[in-house]
């Protein structure tokens, strides 16, 4: 009798340490998948826990899981060494707008707040006719924003020091506020 329990426990063991190496296996492929990259460009091989886990799982389903992750280190190479696009593109009207919105809630009356946010407003008004400009549907797309814009900078001119912009902020705010009301009056044009 205590033979038969001996093997039988001798089995069950056995039994669980296959199954929890049959699970580790997978676990081990897919985290060199993060973690390899850094041992690829430290000039290493594969991690050794990797290639220890791989070397003691046999059978089809290894093999599929094998195919897998090498892919997936393939795909990881390949995006490594893509270069950058150089040139982005122009930035889209509904960003550079939504910039500007971000302004409408602010305004001079926070102390410390007012230097900050005209030179903002202006920063954004100017990086929204620069989209505007861009744009693929043309500059005549955005007529009375751009002229808006074009008179404000106009009489601010070159002088981007506190006290000019605090004598033009009616005329910064007032461009700002247009130019909202316009731009909500056409969502198409710039979604």
């Amino acid at each position: 009798m205590r033979t038969r329990r001996t093997r039988r426990t001798r089995r069950t063991r056995r039994t669980r340490r296959a199954r929890a190496a049959a699970l580790a296996v997978p676990v081990a492929l897919l985290l060199p998948s993060c973690s390899g990259s850094a041992d690829r460009e430290a000039g290493g091989g594969p991690s050794p826990s990797r290639s220890a886990a791989t070397e003691t799982t046999a059978g089809p389903a290894s093999e599929e899981l094998r195919s897998i992750a090498s892919a997936s280190a393939e795909a990881e190479e390949s995006a490594a060494f893509s270069p950058p696009d150089p040139t982005p593109g122009p930035e889209a009207v509904r960003d550079a707008f939504a910039g500007l919105q971000a302004t409408l809630n602010d305004s001079c009356g926070t102390p410390g707040n007012c230097e900050y946010l005209l030179n903002r407003v202006v920063d954004e008004l100017e990086r929204l006719d620069a989209a505007m400009k861009a744009d693929g549907k043309g500059p005549g797309h955005f007529p009375e924003p751009i002229e808006w814009i074009a008179a404000m900078r106009e009489r601010i001119g070159e002088d981007r020091s506190y006290e000019h912009l605090k004598s033009h902020q009616d005329l910064i705010f007032g461009t700002r506020d247009r130019i909202n009301v316009w731009m909500q009056d056409h969502p198409d044009d710039y979604r």
